[in-house]
């Protein structure tokens, strides 16, 4: 293995390789799912709300719980909830 500075190129090299075939890997993974998502669009499903779900569904169940109770004790205080601001906006409409 050559050194150079003291570093062991052909090491690095193999390290920089992999990163960039990962990397590769990892672009048409993401257009896949991109695609994926512009089908389930085309079908009229709300893409946002998706990943949404799958944010949530990513997360223990203790975290998510510990989530939900937050957001709900936010909306509270924030009167979105029981007449608050989401519901008169529901009525507005």
């Amino acid at each position: 293995m050559t050194d150079v500075g003291g570093v062991a190129a052909e090491r690095l090299r193999s390290f920089i390789e992999r990163i960039e075939r990962l990397e590769e890997e990892k672009k048409v993974l993401a257009d896949d799912i991109k695609e994926v998502f512009a089908e389930a669009k085309g079908e009229g499903f709300d893409t946002k709300i998706m990943r949404q779900v799958i944010r949530l569904r990513k997360m223990d169940k203790a975290s998510y719980q510990e989530m939900e109770t937050l957001l709900d004790v936010y909306k509270h205080a924030l009167g979105m909830v029981d007449g608050g601001v989401i519901d008169e906006e529901i009525d507005a409409a």
